[in-house]
């Protein structure tokens, strides 16, 4: 993702801080706000929703009052949200911070989102309910294992991305190799690309330990449990009409409290599950960094972390 090839260095900059759960990117963000004139837009799908605080980490009422982010609180979990729809968003308020003669800023862990931001979208088909009840019936007879090796034969690129076990995106990549008989990384590979319309200064922030990194997933998903993130669910549940397969129940830590919540899962799991969730997130994310968006990576854990990514982002307001 270098600024210059990607993009000419004439057109304004915008700053992407990319990072796997619990590697500290609201915290560098904000530091970098007291620092430059920047704006921070939210790479999020979970911190979307409204009334999901605890589950998405979301920043606080005072740090958002203090350093707003846009692209959070957007909609109900009862609703739906798409890289597509995140693709508009963010390049209006980027345009809106731009015209202030201030910096984006966007601070997330959503690697499609961020895609989808920098390359454009493949034109894919819409979701079809026929397609994807068949495949839920194949997957229920057989697991999602087995429809994961099932793909791999005809999409080994996309499958090698995925885990056994993920459920909705094995689905997804499935519905549309049979709605078009084309794999979806053929698909993807071969959309005209729309042109960025920023200079983009792109960090990935990797764990230089990954076992450390295991160690804050651990700490956080605890605290979650302790800040209340059953009852948070419960709360949930009141106000809005929530069922299993919607995308905001889902969500990693959501899904886990949902399970034990409706009798399908062990409430003395709920930690362990909770925990593991978020490390096969966190290994999906970290995949995305190295293999696909490649930015400039700093080490997430580095005591001088704030000062490195000073450093590079620097040029770009001089």
């Amino acid at each position: 993702m270098n600024a210059g090839a990607l993009t000419g260095e004439r057109l304004p900059p915008a700053i992407l801080l990319i990072g796997p759960t619990a590697s500290g990117k609201t915290d560098l963000a904000i530091e970098l706000a007291r620092r430059f004139p920047v704006e921070l837009v939210s790479v999020d799908s979970a911190q979307v929703y409204r009334d999901m605080d605890i589950g998405t980490a979301k920043p606080d009422a005072a740090t958002l009052a203090a350093f707003p982010h846009r692209l959070i609180d957007l909609i109900s979990p009862e609703e739906a949200y798409s890289a597509a729809r995140f693709r508009n968003d963010a390049l209006a308020a980027m345009a809106a911070i731009t015209a202030r003669a201030r910096v984006p800023l966007l601070v997330g862990g959503t690697m499609l989102y961020f895609a989808a931001l920098t390359r454009g979208l493949a034109d894919l088909p819409p979701a079809d309910p026929a397609t994807r009840a068949a495949i839920d019936r194949q997957a229920a007879l057989r697991g999602w294992p087995a429809l994961h090796a099932e793909l791999a034969a005809a999409d080994p690129s996309t499958a090698a991305r995925l885990e056994p076990g993920d459920a909705q995106r094995i689905q997804r990549a499935l519905e549309v190799l049979r709605l078009t008989g084309r794999p979806l990384s053929a698909l993807l590979a071969s959309a005209a690309r729309t042109a960025p319309t920023y200079r983009f200064v792109a960090i990935g922030l990797l764990p230089g330990e990954r076992r450390v990194l295991h160690e804050r997933i651990a700490r956080r998903f605890a605290a979650m449990l302790d800040a209340g993130l059953e009852d948070e669910l419960d709360r949930l549940c009141a106000k809005y009409r929530l069922h299993g397969d919607l995308p905001s129940m889902r969500c990693v830590g959501y899904r886990q409290v949902w399970d034990v919540r409706n009798g399908l899962a062990p409430r003395a799991e709920l930690r362990d599950r909770g925990i593991y969730a978020t490390r096969q997130l966190a290994k999906r994310q970290i995949t995305w960094i190295t293999n696909s968006l490649r930015p400039q990576t700093v080490d997430c854990l580095a005591g001088d972390l704030v000062d490195r990514v000073v450093r590079i982002v620097a040029p770009t307001f001089a």
